[in-house]
């Protein structure tokens, strides 16, 4: 567990579950992710996390407002093998609407991008979303992860007949020095 000045970034429990339910399957929260997930889905995703934790002494935390306990979503580590460029772990996010536009993502990503750099250990963090997510773009600048051209892709698991705009994602990354630099640099 984790706790920043407004939140808590822990394990998922099974009361998570049903509000992870409702944040997955709202067409606005998943408007970037190809739609939205079934209740079956987002259980099973709940599991895949569970296992990467256990796998991988990474993953992803719930996450809940400090002072009323609401879960308001997602943050955390999450490998990402499929990029063009190799191997990589990426920090990401998911809010459930009513989270939005506090500044929560940002909060919660920095505390992950501290874990990832001292805590596992990584050499680099990355992140990535389809060129047309303008807020989780605004949230990478916002942490510090810089626009690495020379990585975009096209999103191997999106549909590109249903979902064109989809396609095309941008990456941004951090190297482990030059986080720890900012990190003395604001300390």
């Amino acid at each position: 567990m984790r706790v920043t000045s407004r939140l808590v970034l822990r394990g998922f429990s099974d009361a998570d579950r049903e509000p992870f339910a409702v944040m997955n399957a709202d067409p606005e929260v998943t408007r970037y992710l190809q739609g939205p997930m079934s209740r079956e889905r987002s259980d099973a995703f709940v599991d895949r996390i569970d296992s990467c934790w256990s796998g991988r002494g990474y993953g992803l935390w719930a996450l809940e407002h400090r002072d009323t306990g609401d879960f308001l979503g997602y943050t955390g580590l999450w490998p990402a093998g499929f990029l063009p460029s190799g191997p990589a772990v990426e920090v990401g996010w998911r809010l459930a609407r009513s989270a939005w536009g506090h500044g929560f993502a940002s909060e919660a990503a920095r505390e992950t991008l501290r874990f990832g750099f001292t805590e596992v250990g990584l050499p680099e963090i990355v992140s990535f979303t389809p060129a047309v997510n303008t807020p989780s773009l605004r949230v990478m600048a916002a942490i510090g992860l810089v626009r690495d051209p020379g990585r975009d892709f096209d999103h191997p698991r999106v549909d590109a007949t249903a979902y064109p705009e989809l396609v095309r994602h941008l990456v941004h990354a951090l190297d482990a020095s030059v986080w720890r630099a900012g990190a003395d640099d604001s300390g």
